[in-house]
């Protein structure tokens, strides 16, 4: 139990609670000029649950981007204005610009995805 208590405090994994929330964290990340990955996500879909800790360790692995969940019966307004119709979906945004988007349990894809988002300018060699 105490490595679980361990990891769970390492998490960089944000949760938006409210829509009040969620527009403060675009607009912080903004201001600081961070990325944001944002996964939206529900208690009841078993894919979405099974990318939480790929999501986890993504966001450990990239300490300059900020990470948000967003559980979507929580926080329907966010999920509505954001397009998302299936979960899970990931969101890549800068500037409050949604750049990138990866429908689906499918860990590869958005680990390729976002090596790609975070390093814009480096090369993505594909085998």
């Amino acid at each position: 139990m105490g490595e679980q208590k361990k990891v769970m405090r390492k998490s960089r994994v944000v949760q938006v609670y409210s829509e009040k929330s969620w527009e403060f964290f675009i607009i912080q990340a903004k201001k600081l000029g961070l990325s944001v990955v944002v996964h939206f996500t529900t208690t009841w879909c078993i894919p979405s649950l099974a990318m939480n800790p790929c999501f986890q360790d993504l966001a450990l692995s990239n300490p300059s981007t900020l990470f948000l969940s967003v559980d979507v019966d929580e926080v329907m307004g966010v999920a509505k204005k954001m397009g998302v119709k299936a979960m899970p979906t990931f969101l890549m945004m800068r500037n409050g610009v949604v750049l990138d988007k990866v429908v689906g349990a499918n860990p590869q894809e958005l680990q390729k995805r976002l090596a790609s988002f975070v390093q814009p300018h480096s090369f993505v060699h594909s085998s």
